[in-house]
């Protein structure tokens, strides 16, 4: 199925959202690299950037929650694929020069006392990938509970991570927060 124009609008706000933020990204930006005209971007987002911005952080959102099963179904065990996403996000970060992080998380920081929308559209992604995460570790055998605080962890250190990596400049607290993530998981399964 060929791409709309506002398909291409929102994968050109996910780039650029990733790259420099939310607020460093403007309009005419977008469109330039969707290669569309101004007016479809109103067209599209009667709301303006704010439509946008919730709609792009939505659908990268679901994007991203694709990758937990890219990493996950092929592993012989849920520790291994969690171990796996993290070295994964290590290598992103090395490949990119530190300029690709999570998008939900840049935005996050940036909107998050400023636009009750684009926070709770990052709030919907969030749980998302927490629900998904804590689904996985309950079949790996886990309570309910335990799984849940164990997929908010992993997650939070996964986020927290791709901040300092990319402030730093260094792959090191990726590596240790999949280290703790694995050994945490470890120990709660036994």
């Amino acid at each position: 199925m060929p791409e709309t124009t506002k398909d291409r609008i929102v994968d050109a706000s996910a780039e650029l959202f990733q790259l420099q933020g939310y607020a460093g990204t403007g309009m005419r930006q977008i469109v330039a690299r969707a290669s569309a005209p101004f007016g479809s971007i109103y067209h599209h987002f009667p709301g303006g950037k704010e439509e946008l911005g919730a709609e792009t952080i939505r659908v990268s959102g679901a994007l991203y929650l694709q990758l937990l099963d890219l990493f996950l179904d092929p592993a012989p065990d849920v520790v291994t694929g969690v171990e796996e996403f993290f070295a994964g996000a290590a290598v992103t970060l090395r490949e990119s020069d530190y300029a690709e992080g999570c998008p939900i998380a840049t935005v996050a920081l940036e909107v998050a006392s400023t636009s009750e929308p684009l926070r709770a559209a990052t709030a919907e992604v969030f749980d998302s990938w927490i629900d998904a995460a804590a689904a996985r570790f309950a079949d790996a055998g886990l309570d309910a509970a335990t799984a849940r605080a164990l997929a908010i962890g992993t997650i939070a250190g996964l986020e927290g991570a791709f901040v300092l990596c990319r402030a730093l400049r260094s792959t090191e607290p990726m590596e240790v927060a999949g280290a703790v993530a694995v050994a945490q998981l470890r120990a709660a399964l036994g």
